[in-house]
């Protein structure tokens, strides 16, 4: 006759594998991963925290969250999360600043802090930009959460991650030995500037604009203001065939 202690004991210890094993999923309990969220749109950064920052379920833990470079670099030199959700648009010198002052901490062999940008942005400099500053991948605001914490962990493993169609941009630079050529009317405008730019040249309105920026309507018309003055241009009509003509839309 079979012991019942050891009849119980064998059948706790298979439900512990299968729950074990049940955890090793994606966004599962038996994976772990600390990030910081950067973006300097407090609604936006509450939005992602509450999409993915529930950490039973997803294993994503949220251990600090920044606004701007200053902030940012501070945080994640104080909480060394394993990745860095990066937005590219940030007071202070934008996220290849922060990439810039936190190379020390990419470089760690033993606990090397991992940057995912994170952007509204699907510009080719952009992303060209934060990935020659040491990012590990380059996804846009439109992917949805399941996905979002997938990258998340693929990051922390070590892998590239992009959102489709970005990575042709990532190819295409470093296929090429060329610096890619300056241009003098573009680098007179600000980083948000640009941001409007593209988005007046896709024939956005400024509502529109607005509501994807997380700004105001009369900011957005400041901004286009200031493109205009700056690139010595009449109306959006131009702006929108200059923009295309560099193919910035």
């Amino acid at each position: 006759m079979s012991d019942p202690t050891e009849a119980n004991g064998t059948a706790g210890a298979d439900a512990a594998q299968a729950a074990e094993a049940a955890g090793s999923g994606a966004g599962g309990v038996g994976r772990r991963v600390r990030v910081v969220l950067v973006d300097d749109h407090r609604m936006f950064r509450t939005g992602v925290q509450a999409e993915i920052g529930r950490t039973d379920e997803t294993g994503v833990e949220v251990v600090g969250e920044a606004a701007d470079v200053d902030q940012a670099v501070t945080v994640i030199t104080a909480t060394r999360p394993e990745v860095v959700l990066l937005d590219v648009h940030l007071p202070g010198g934008g996220g290849v600043e922060v990439l810039r002052r936190c190379a020390g901490l990419m470089a760690d062999a033993e606990r090397p802090v991992r940057f995912l940008a994170l952007s509204v942005s699907d510009a080719a400099e952009d992303v060209i930009g934060v990935i020659r500053g040491g990012a590990r991948g380059y996804v846009t605001k439109t992917i949805t959460g399941s996905d979002l914490i997938d990258s998340v962990f693929r990051v922390q493993e070590g892998d590239a991650v992009f959102s489709p169609r970005l990575a042709g941009f990532v190819l295409d630079a470093f296929a090429s030995t060329d610096a890619p050529p300056v241009d003098e009317d573009l680098d007179r405008l600000t980083q948000r500037e640009r941001e409007v730019l593209r988005l007046i040249a896709r024939g956005y309105a400024y509502k529109e604009i607005a509501k994807q920026l997380f700004i105001s309507v009369k900011t957005v018309e400041s901004h286009v203001s200031a493109v205009l003055r700056k690139l010595q241009l009449s109306n959006r009509h131009e702006l929108t065939r200059w923009a295309t003509a560099r193919r910035l839309v």
